[in-house]
């Protein structure tokens, strides 16, 4: 039943790909779509051959990715068609019910709201390009991209701080000064407040 890392050789329309999340920050989409439009002439083919879309296969034969939704999104966004698609496991055999369980049990799936509230399985979108807009996702992303954090192999860590961000900074405060909310971030992220998060690379207590 599990594949390590199969690639699949033809393209995969984006269209038919199904998300394992409800959100994602759409500030960190839009960057990811500038990155695209870098990628002129021989550059793209091979910007995607370099990002295959790691998936589940699971009832019905559907894809469903369990990570890179936002370059997925960003690259929808732009038009793109097709993307390769990495299969981690095969899963085509289970139930709807079981499918999403096992989802949820292996930390493959992320059903949070924009507000961070759970919700029932059957309210992750379709497609990519329903997945809602959680402007701490995108603040949290931008916190690691300025070392606010490190990368971390820990399943939807910049989710877990964009909840930990939710919890302290007000979300109109990101939509109308995003700067000044990441500098508060920023702070926030050093603090001992923080130090149970994947990722803290805050002071040392001498």
């Amino acid at each position: 039943m599990i594949s390590i890392r199969e690639p699949i050789l033809h393209p995969t329309p984006i269209s038919e790909l199904h998300p394992t999340q409800i959100t994602v920050g759409l500030r960190e989409v839009g960057a990811k779509r500038t990155l695209w439009r870098q990628q002129d002439g021989n550059k793209a083919g091979r910007f995607l051959g370099q990002h295959m879309i790691p998936a589940i296969v699971g009832p019905k034969e559907r894809y469903h990715i369990i990570d890179h939704h936002h370059l997925v999104r960003a690259l929808y966004d732009e038009g793109v068609k097709d993307v390769l698609v990495t299969v981690v496991a095969n899963l085509k055999r289970l139930k709807p019910s079981s499918f999403w369980l096992v989802l949820d049990q292996l930390g493959w799936m992320h059903p949070f709201d924009d507000k961070g509230r759970r919700r029932p399985y059957k309210e992750i979108p379709k497609t990519v390009k329903d997945m809602v807009d959680d402007p701490f996702r995108s603040l949290a992303g931008e916190l690691r991209l300025q070392g606010g954090f490190a990368k971390d192999t820990t399943p939807f860590s910049e989710f877990l701080w964009a909840d930990f961000l939710r919890r302290k900074i007000k979300r109109k405060a990101i939509e109308t000064d995003f700067q000044a909310a990441l500098a508060e971030a920023f702070t926030l992220a050093k603090s001992e407040d923080a130090d149970y998060l994947p990722g803290w690379c805050g002071p040392v207590a001498r």
